[in-house]
């Protein structure tokens, strides 16, 4: 199978990122949402006015939104599986989408979540790779949620996890790996540095204290991150765009 040219450029500015993620309806229900962010429009306008460098939706509101998101011209990133919080056995998260359907609802790049540690680690790597495949064939991107989860890690230290789920993206033939941010700075850097030249973005995670998120965006910048995934930290925010300023000066005029 022929491999295109990677067009990380169409979802990256200058080499950083800036990604607005919106999977969590899927991942964690409604909880998080109230009456202004639950529609999937609120979310598009502010990836649109802060100007994002991509948005991150599940398909089923691509196919429903696809109008309106070609209009806003924010880079589209399909996440091509996913999994509810309802189930507490072992992870495991299913394809839900394909890389030809990612492509004709124009998406710029594709994401998928692999949960290493757990039972079913070995199946999300087999689907990752044949994803990759036929992502690669037409020059899209592939960013990998690459998070350490399952019985088989839980007394593991989860700074050591963090740079071993790095490697392991550098290893499948991740672009982009996303990860969470565990431990300091130092145990950060050495994680990057364990992706090789595989690129890394930090998941913005639970909401907490603008203060502690913006000093954590700078630690994730000095550490040689390319920049974030980031949700509810946005647009749970009274002014989310305001916000956005804020972590875009230190990731592009290095404001650290």
């Amino acid at each position: 199978m022929k491999r295109e040219k990677i067009e990380l450029n169409k979802i990256l500015k200058k080499g950083k990122a800036l990604f607005l993620a919106y999977d969590q309806g899927m991942e964690h229900g409604p909880t998080d949402f109230n009456d202004k962010n639950v529609n999937p429009l609120y979310i598009l306008d502010i990836a649109k006015k802060g100007k994002y460098t991509g948005i991150i939706f599940q398909k089923g509101i691509v196919e429903k939104y696809n109008e309106e998101i070609k209009k806003s011209k924010v880079p589209l990133i399909i996440k091509l599986n996913g999994k509810t919080n309802l189930f507490e056995g072992e992870p495991i998260a299913r394809q839900l989408c394909t890389v030809e359907e990612a492509i004709k609802l124009g998406a710029k790049a594709v994401g998928y979540t692999i949960y290493i540690g757990s039972d079913y680690e070995d199946e999300m790597l087999q689907e990752f790779s044949k994803i990759e495949r036929e992502a690669h064939a037409e020059g899209l991107p592939v960013i990998a949620w690459i998070y350490p989860r399952g019985k088989s890690v839980k007394r593991k230290n989860k700074a050591k996890l963090m740079a071993y789920a790095c490697r392991v993206g550098l290893e499948i033939g991740a672009d982009i790996i996303k990860i969470k941010y565990e431990g300091t700075e130092k145990d950060l850097a050495w994680a990057v540095k364990s992706a090789g030249k595989t690129k890394v973005v930090i998941a913005g995670g639970t909401k907490k204290n603008e203060k502690i998120l913006l000093k954590q965006v700078r630690e994730i910048i000095k550490a040689g991150c390319i920049g974030l995934a980031i949700g509810r930290n946005v647009w749970q925010n009274k002014n989310p765009l305001a916000l956005t300023e804020k972590i875009k000066k230190v990731i592009w005029k290095n404001k650290i």
